[in-house]
């Protein structure tokens, strides 16, 4: 239960490891898809809030500037009149004849707003306020009032502001408005539009050639002759507009009020100057605007490529295993594709860095560039493929049924094959199916933590089922594979814990001659008997050492026992026959593999001649000179040296030639299936005749019947090793079948 729930823990650890490092991955990649132009739109968005506050306070300040000068002026007019009233009022007319000199319009009423006297129209409103004037020392202010037909000059706040919309709209000739020009000939004009807007009524001006005779002015009709109202409009030129205010100003101590009519004029050098500031602005905004965007444009294109780049594989000029990783990932977690099977493939492409070493790096690429081009013609646009390395692609395919996913696999793999005219090439697939999930009202589940890397390794896991072969096929990852791993794992994680506390233990197998059933020798095989998992046969561990290389450590563990043992029944006088240890070929790099055999008989006590060391039939295509002087050491230290499993592969008469051995044993599959037949028989008997040609004894395994037995004597077979005489057993049990020497009726 402890070691389950450590187990589940270190489960739980690897887990959360992995959900970690993908939330790096996922944030890594963010940073490389962040848009960084949202900098140059928030500085464009500050530069055209200060370019907008600055050109503000540059209108404000170029008003007050304008109003504060130009009607200061005027005030100071008006008070002049206020003045000469004031040190002449007891003159009667005179004093009012002194007034209208200054040519505007006024009246003075009392302080009962009874009026004493007007000059001109009386247009003041009753809208105003008091202005603080800079240019004036009247410390409470002045009163101002807009006029009634002109409202362009209005108060507020203490200030006069200037109404552009009506500014501008009253520049229109229209019907009431009035414009100064000057003509060619240097004289002022005032041209007054009194008549209608209409153009085909005409318009009538009156023209003043001066502006002191503003009031005694001349009316012109032009209503019948509009070519002479252009004419006349040709020849002018705009130079002012007047925009008209009201003044108070108290006489006397307050007894007579004066309300006089001042004029706010801005010419044209005023006009031409904020005009120019103002498309100043307007092109330096123009300019920023321009700069921006097209940074924003180069950014998203420098995006772009930048991710083009990184998704694109170099190879096939398609995309990569980032492209896929990211995008798969995003792909199967949306929500919309919950309720969609999809399969992802590992495919391999058989024998590739063969192909490339019998032609020419170049060429291979060119052919995988074709696998990616024909793969990517026949996929859905919701499906995907990506070059992984050298020799393999990644394709997420979408599914219905499992019988249509096989049919198109297999489908996949015959075009595939041929691909090249004039090769045919092997492409090996594993598959992994990734399902759908419902709650418990029956919707679809999101695959929130899905994370395709782990999906794509579980289907190289498949694939790697036929590293074997090299034909094309199809492997579908299932739990067994889960399973298998995971024993894998375990098991390399016990094993030199098992090695330490000796929890491996040797079983032999005893070697009869078929001829007097006598004991003549004995092979030492390995069994584990773990707390953890129970009595664990060879076949589970055996392969998985071969694998991660601790095999060498366990042949050193074998030679150990059993030379540990034979000592130990010598000391008892029993009869002791050789015991043969497998080792493994991955032994035979070492160079001083013969004294190190030497060295762990030697520190047990047991004689040389009572270990015989087994090596296997592939073992001999290997380095054949480092074995061959192997075999002639360990030989001269007195040890016997057999082949094991000869015929079970592609047996060469060159290693019986050359290597000088002492046993040759044949190999199971001599007596079992189609080779118990004639042929088989004549197979077996030219072996054993060969090996006893050479002076080599020899052994036959995996006998199970007495007819192969009776067969095996009457050829010579020197010892018979299988279950017709005896299983892998106990050390305490060969004891039993050392002390007899023979094997009896009782042993069965």
């Amino acid at each position: 239960m402890t070691e389950e729930k450590e187990a589940q823990k270190k489960e739980a650890k690897i887990e959360k490891n992995k959900r970690k490092l993908e939330k790096k991955k996922q944030k890594s990649f963010r940073k490389l898809k962040k848009n960084r132009s949202w900098v140059t739109i928030l500085f464009f968005l500050i530069v055209s809030i200060v370019a907008s506050a600055l050109f503000m306070v540059y209108v404000e300040s170029f008003m007050f500037y304008a109003i504060e000068t130009k009607i200061g002026a005027e005030y100071k007019s008006i008070a002049y009149m206020a003045r000469l009233y004031e040190e002449n009022y007891m003159d009667g007319n005179n004093v009012f004849n002194l007034l209208n000199a200054e040519g505007r319009d006024y009246y003075i009423t009392d302080d009962k707003g009874k009026l004493i006297y007007q000059k001109g129209e009386n247009t003041r409103s009753d809208k105003g306020g008091v202005v603080y004037l800079s240019s004036v020392a009247e410390t409470d202010g002045v009163m101002f009032y807009t006029d009634t037909e002109n409202d362009s000059l209005y108060v507020k706040g203490g200030n006069l502001k200037l109404d552009f919309k009506q500014f501008i709209k009253s520049i229109t000739f229209g019907k009431g408005n009035n414009i100064v020009f000057k003509s060619e000939d240097g004289d002022y004009v005032t041209v007054i539009a009194s008549g209608s807007e209409n153009e085909n009524e005409g318009v009538k001006f009156s023209v003043n050639q001066s502006y002191d005779e503003y009031y005694d002015d001349e009316v012109i009709e032009l209503s019948e002759d509009m070519d002479a109202a252009k004419e006349m409009h040709d020849a002018v030129t705009v130079t002012t507009r007047n925009n008209p205010i009201w003044v108070e100003i108290k006489l006397n101590g307050g007894k007579e009020i004066l309300y006089a009519k001042a004029f706010f004029s801005v010419d044209i050098k005023d006009l031409i100057l904020f005009v120019s500031f103002a498309l100043m602005v307007a092109v330096l905004a123009l300019v920023i605007f321009i700069i921006v965007v097209v940074n924003i444009v180069s950014n998203f294109v420098r995006q772009r490529r930048i991710t083009n780049y990184f998704f694109t594989d170099h190879v096939t000029r398609g995309h990569n295993w980032m492209w896929f990783k990211v995008k798969g990932d995003q792909l199967l977690r949306k929500k919309s594709n919950a309720r969609n099977k999809y399969a992802i493939i590992n495919i391999g492409f058989v024998k590739f860095r063969a192909f490339c070493m019998c032609h020419s790096i170049e060429e291979g690429e060119a052919v995988l560039r074709r696998v990616s081009d024909w793969i990517t013609a026949s996929i859905d646009k919701k499906e995907m493929l990506a070059h992984v390395s050298s020799s393999n692609f990644a394709l997420l395919l979408k599914y219905n049924d499992a019988d249509e996913l096989d049919e198109r696999i297999r489908t996949l793999i015959k075009e595939l094959e041929q691909i090249d005219t004039e090769h045919k090439f092997a492409f090996q697939l594993g598959v992994n199916k990734i399902g759908v999930s419902k709650d418990a009202n029956g919707l679809y589940v999101k695959r929130k933590g899905f994370a395709i890397d782990s999906e794509y390794n579980n289907a190289c896991t498949a694939r790697a089922t036929m590293s074997d072969s090299e034909d094309s096929g199809v492997a579908y990852f299932d739990e067994k594979l889960v399973d298998d791993q995971r024993w894998i794992d375990q098991v390399q994680e016990k094993q030199q814990s098992a090695l330490d506390n000796e929890e491996f233990v040797v079983y032999y197998q005893p070697k009869y001659d078929p001829r007097t059933n006598e004991l003549r020798g004995a092979e030492a095989l390995i069994r584990w008997q773990s707390p953890d998992f129970g009595f664990v046969p060879p076949g589970k561990i055996i392969p998985i050492f071969e694998k991660n290389g601790f095999v060498t450590e366990i042949d050193h563990y074998m030679i150990t026992h059993v030379a540990r043992d034979q000592k130990a029944w010598l000391d008892k006088g029993y009869k002791c026959v050789p015991v043969s240890v497998n080792v493994s070929r991955a032994h035979f790099i070492e160079s001083d593999l013969a004294e190190q055999i030497r060295d762990m008989v030697d520190k047990e006590g047991a004689p040389h001649n009572l270990i015989e060391i087994e090596l296997t039939e592939s073992a001999f295509f290997d380095d054949k000179n480092a074995m061959i002087e192997t075999i002639e050491k360990l030989k001269s230290y007195g040890f016997a040296v057999s082949m094991d499993d000869f015929g079970s592969g592609y047996s060469s008469l060159n290693s019986l030639k050359d290597m000088p051995l002492d046993v040759l044993k044949l190999d199971a599959e001599f007596f079992r299936g189609e080779n118990r037949g004639e042929r088989g028989e004549i197979v077996v008997s030219e072996a054993i005749r060969l090996a006893k040609s050479l002076n080599m004894r020899t052994v036959a395994e995996g006998v199970e019947v007495k007819e192969q037995v009776e067969f095996l004597a009457g050829q010579g077979c020197d010892m018979i090793q299988g279950y017709y005489f005896a299983k892998p057993m106990p050390k305490n049990d060969y004891e039993e079948r050392m002390k007899a020497g023979k094997k009896t009726e009782d042993m069965e």
